[in-house]
């Protein structure tokens, strides 16, 4: 039996988008994410997320570590 993989909104400054790029920087794991744009709209924190939107920060996340796609700063 395979496993169904949950679909995650991945627009720009979504839960699962800040995951990924959270993993891709090398920042550690901080749930958040904006209502709109990236840093052109408010941020909702952790304590103010839904389970499923920190489930799909996680997924970014980890989808992200898991594919090891990592910001070379050099």
């Amino acid at each position: 039996m395979i496993a169904e993989k949950t679909q995650y909104n991945t627009r720009h400054g979504g839960a699962y988008d800040r995951g990924s790029a959270d993993s891709y920087y090398s920042r550690g794991y901080n749930p958040h994410y904006y209502v709109a744009g990236t840093g052109t709209s408010s941020c909702v924190e952790k304590k103010d997320m839904t389970a499923e939107e920190i489930a799909a920060y996680t997924a970014g996340f980890n989808d992200n570590e898991m594919f090891g796609d990592k910001k070379d700063w050099n």
